[in-house]
């Protein structure tokens, strides 16, 4: 029994090696499910109907690059990653004391109504100034816009201006959900602008809804994501 029993032992990698061999050559004759057929839509992009739809309702303001465009996210991109430069600058400043008497409420009798919120409760120096800031940088895209310089993309498109700036604003092509972003699009690019300022638009509307929920001020959230370190 012992001399069976060696002999069962040394047989038993025979065994297996068959079996392998078994299956695979049962493998050999399995039948072949049919490969899938990739089927390509041919229904056009949500942006490009979108588009599409608001030219022919509202030719008008199509024109002029206003509703769903190319050019109308461009120029949104970058409000939003202007926003959040400024944003992260007052934050930079409340934080090391670069606004003078942050906490104090203005004037009522020297600043008038100006300084109101509602009834008589005035804003604080810290909230007016951060206001007059972005005033001013209103008035500047303002101007901008309405005396626009040959280098700089218009703010809107003018169909009788045939300079290359119009041009060159009035030629740009939808990117698609998710932009081609290999290694020849970083940089200055315009596929590198559009990404970033997609990313920018939605920072600021989950900042808006975390600021609402949590009841903190925005400054405060920021400071939070960043771990504390503006103050």
């Amino acid at each position: 029994s012992r001399d069976g029993d060696q002999t069962c032992s040394a047989m038993a990698p025979f065994k297996t090696l068959l079996a392998l061999a078994g299956l695979c050559g049962a493998s050999a004759f399995a039948p072949v499910a049919p490969k899938s057929q990739v089927v390509r839509s041919t229904a056009r992009p949500v942006f490009e109907e979108a588009v599409s739809e608001w030219e022919a309702e509202y030719p008008d303001f199509a024109k002029f690059g206003w509703g769903p465009s190319v050019h109308a996210e461009v120029w949104n991109g970058r409000h939003a990653m202007f926003g959040w430069v400024f944003l992260c600058a007052t934050a930079y400043a409340k934080g090391h004391g670069l606004i003078p008497n942050p906490d104090m409420l203005l004037d009522l009798k020297e600043w008038g109504t100006l300084a109101t919120i509602s009834g008589k409760n005035t804003i604080t120096n810290e909230r007016a100034i951060i206001l007059i800031a972005n005033v001013h940088c209103f008035m500047v895209g303002l101007v901008a816009a309405l005396a626009p310089q040959t280098w700089v993309d218009p703010l809107l498109f003018d169909p009788n201006d045939d300079s290359p700036a119009q041009q060159r604003a009035m030629a740009r092509q939808p990117l698609g959900v998710l932009p081609d972003m290999q290694f020849k699009n970083w940089g200055l690019t315009e596929t590198a602008e559009a990404l970033n300022g997609r990313m920018a638009m939605m920072g600021l509307i989950n900042l808006f809804a975390y600021s609402a929920i949590t009841n903190k001020p925005m400054l405060d959230v920021i400071n939070e994501w960043v771990g504390g370190a503006y103050y």
